[in-house]
């Protein structure tokens, strides 16, 4: 059995190559830079998908990795004769894109899932929630800088889920057929307000740390300063304003399919305080 990961060195990608080989899988892992992947020794690493699909009988599909290349891709392994695609989707895929902040990002989290139903293979779709990490790129910059972090609406909720139980999941997936024709809604155990999260960051690095609400607008401007697109920043806020009465889906997926709880946010934080301070 080989399997093609695309994405392989991202948040994702990653630790999915790892598990893969890890469980004796030959794995080819696609990646964009292949002499600086760093990836177990007996992990294939190839630049194109071209170079990945010879042979393949599953692929794990992620969209930003494959960005305008994502239908091309579907098409080449329906042809290799690839049996089986995974595809990284999202939970709130189904949304209006202009609460989906990470399409200006790259993410086709609709798409990706479309084309994996529509293929005509044995398909799965995991719809994960925010992950863990992306609280590191909101706020890991404003933390080493002081002790309080501002943001839009302390009261929004969300449900992160560490990226390593997605990769698990996505072996899982790959390695059997229990999973095949599903959309799984992916989140981490417990919903957590804005507050709420930063005082778990809090507690993990012993620091008074206090959540500073601050209107939608400026949130918008910082966004755009630091580069991103206003539509991002849009996007980003109405995603969060909809949550605010409405507490974050929680599923018990994770912990289902793997038979082991889904890894807390305040274990993933104790384990790496560093990302942080």
């Amino acid at each position: 059995m080989i399997i093609v990961v695309t994405g392989a060195t991202g948040n994702v990608g990653r630790p999915l190559v790892t598990a893969l080989a890890d469980a004796g899988a030959k794995v080819r892992a696609v990646t964009r830079h292949p002499a600086a992947a760093g990836l177990p020794a007996q992990v294939e690493v190839v630049a194109s998908t071209a170079e990945a699909l010879p042979g393949a009988s599953a692929v794990f599909l992620n969209s930003r990795a494959l960005i305008g290349q994502l239908p091309d891709m579907v098409d080449l392994a329906t042809r290799s004769g690839v049996a089986k695609l995974v595809a990284l989707s999202a939970l709130n895929a189904d949304d209006d894109f202009s609460r989906q902040p990470s399409r200006f990002r790259g993410d086709r989290n609709k798409e990706v899932e479309q084309l994996a139903v529509d293929s005509g293979l044995a398909w799965v779709s995991l719809r994960p929630s925010v992950f863990a990490t992306n609280f590191v790129g909101m706020w890991a910059g404003q933390i080493r800088a002081g002790d309080i972090v501002t943001g839009p609406y302390a009261a929004a909720s969300t449900a992160p889920i560490v990226e390593n139980d997605i990769a698990a999941v996505a072996a899982h997936a790959l390695l059997t057929d229990d999973l095949v024709g599903q959309k799984i809604p992916l989140t981490g155990p417990q919903a957590f307000t804005n507050t709420e999260l930063l005082a778990v960051i809090a507690e993990a690095l012993h620091r008074p740390l206090r959540y500073q609400e601050v209107p939608a607008d400026a949130v918008r401007q910082r966004f755009i300063t630091i580069g991103l697109p206003a539509e991002f920043a849009d996007a980003y806020t109405a995603l969060l304003a909809a949550t605010v009465d409405t507490p974050a889906l929680v599923t018990h997926e994770v912990e289902k399919i793997l038979c082991r709880p889904a890894e807390t946010f305040a274990h993933w934080v104790a384990r790496h305080p560093e990302l942080f301070s």
